[in-house]
């Protein structure tokens, strides 16, 4: 059985439908990168792995659990884990007290006035930081980081809960073409190592095509190709919509040709 199984899962915003019976699985262990145009329904898709949504229709199980319009702080707690596009620390306090701030959070433990928060899991905290190559910063603060080296936080802080899935929404965004490829080489190496599920968006194709397992295609909120690089490079409809052969793709459900410029 797959780690996440989405089944049929639509969302719409007034008139608009962001999903339209997507279905796909991911099994332990295995790079898949979630792509499309702007307003593909990517960020829809994540939102309602991630517990931001409920779906209209359709359902999401995690690990035999059916996660469908659970609280995010829940499903974090089942084991899902997310970095945003956007890196969320906390600028002023060093680096590895905001990973401590994380594995608090996990333990929910609550610290007395008279013991400070940064003497709390200061060794798995290091730990971390030295997987994430990061250890050597770890008293700097985050807000002097270069943007690499806060995208590397990021991550030390999405595994501070022992996450089995990871969602990365544009994990390399903002990053020189080095920085992509050595995060997403790390990235690589926590999944092989530790058997980790990992669903991510991506705009920089070299990065996908050379280190996502297998691919979805979403456009207009439904999906138009899934496989390998081979695949997905290969194929008319994304070739048309996505990959930039071509403007136009055919409407499954009506087969009018749409502008898509």
């Amino acid at each position: 059985m797959s780690l996440l199984q989405v089944r049929d899962i639509s969302k719409a915003f007034g008139g608009v439908k962001a999903l339209d019976g997507v279905s796909f699985d991911l099994p332990a262990g295995q790079l898949l990168a979630l792509l499309g145009p702007n307003g593909a329904g990517k960020s829809t898709c994540f939102n309602i792995v991630n517990g931001q949504y409920r779906p209209d229709a359709g359902s999401v199980r995690f690990d035999g659990h059916d996660i469908g319009g659970m609280k995010p702080r829940d499903i974090w707690r089942l084991g899902v884990g997310r970095t945003f596009q956007i890196s969320a620390t906390f600028g002023s306090m060093t680096v590895v007290e905001n990973v401590q701030m994380a594995l608090i959070s996990r333990e929910r433990k609550l610290f007395r006035l008279w013991r400070l928060a940064a003497s709390f899991f200061r060794d798995e905290a290091m730990e971390l930081l030295n997987q994430v190559g990061m250890a050597a910063q770890a008293q700097r603060p985050c807000g002097v980081l270069a943007y690499g080296d806060v995208k590397r936080v990021e991550l030390a802080i999405a595994l501070a809960n022992r996450p089995r899935l990871l969602l990365m929404d544009e994990p390399t965004a903002g990053m020189a073409p080095g920085e992509r490829n050595d995060l997403m080489a790390l990235i690589k190496k926590l999944v092989v190592e530790r058997k980790v599920s990992v669903l991510f968006t991506e705009h920089s194709m070299d990065v996908v095509f050379a280190f996502a397992d297998r691919m979805i295609v979403l456009a207009r909120g439904r999906i138009i190709a899934e496989g390998d690089g081979e695949a997905i490079r290969n194929h008319p409809e994304v070739q048309a919509v996505y990959l930039g052969s071509g403007k136009t793709f055919e409407k499954r459900r009506s087969g009018k040709t749409e502008d898509l410029s």
